[in-house]
Order: structure tokens, then C-alpha cells, then sequence
């Protein structure tokens, strides 16, 4: 895996799922912020004229050439939680990401966000 420091570098780069298939262009990285790991990314999807930015966890993501491989199905990440392309992740809409992989989800002690974009 990568560090999030290393996202400049992987930023447009394809993503793919287990079987190869192309799903989109990685955009963004989140990191949970009780580890500071990279935990989701972002993946633009979407026609040409309806863009938008999908959630994919990073759990089991390898690096190849040129792609990230992430573990979970390109239908399933076609439909999850996804954010406009200027859009940004509201803090109430975090609990609902993690439930669509069926992932727990615990805001931070003082019910900070889980999340933050890198």
C-alpha cells in the first residue's frame, strides 16, 4: 500500500477492481483520523457530463503500474456514497459510507470526523 504522503504521485491514476476491470480515476485519498492510514478513496465515475466522485475502502488495495487494485466490485462502487467533483464529504454523511461497505463507524472522542481528505 501507500503512504498518503505518496498521493500526489497516484493522483490520476486508473483504479481497478479484483478482476481488472476499470472503474475510474483515483482523485482523492482519506485517511481515518485516529490512525492517520489512508482508509477510503475517491474514484471519479460517471459520464462524461455527470461526474462524480465515488467511495472506495482501501482495505486490501494493492499498486501496480499505473493502477491501484482495490477489493471490492466495480458494480458495487459504481453505486456507493459519492460526492460531486468540487464536492466535499459532509461530516453527517461519514456514518453512511462505512455502512455501505459494512464497515464500523465511531467519530472520534469529542465526535470529531472520521475522515480527512489528503
Amino acid at each position: 500500500m501507500f503512504e498518503a504522503d505518496d498521493i500526489r504521485a497516484w493522483r490520476g491514476h486508473d483504479v481497478v477492481d479484483a478482476t481488472g476491470h476499470k472503474i475510474g480515476v483515483l482523485e482523492s485519498i482519506y485517511v481515518d483520523t485516529t490512525t492517520d492510514q489512508p482508509f477510503f478513496a475517491t474514484v471519479t465515475v460517471g459520464l462524461p457530463t455527470r461526474r462524480r466522485l465515488a467511495f472506495v475502502p482501501l482495505t486490501g488495495a494493492t499498486v501496480g503500474p499505473g493502477y491501484l487494485k482495490v477489493a471490492h466490485s466495480k458494480d458495487l462502487i459504481k453505486k456507493a456514497p459519492a460526492i460531486d467533483t468540487d464536492g466535499e464529504l459532509p461530516a453527517g454523511d461519514e456514518p453512511s459510507v462505512f455502512a455501505y461497505y459494512d464497515l464500523p463507524y465511531a467519530s472520534g472522542a469529542g465526535s470529531e470526523r472520521r475522515l480527512a481528505r489528503r
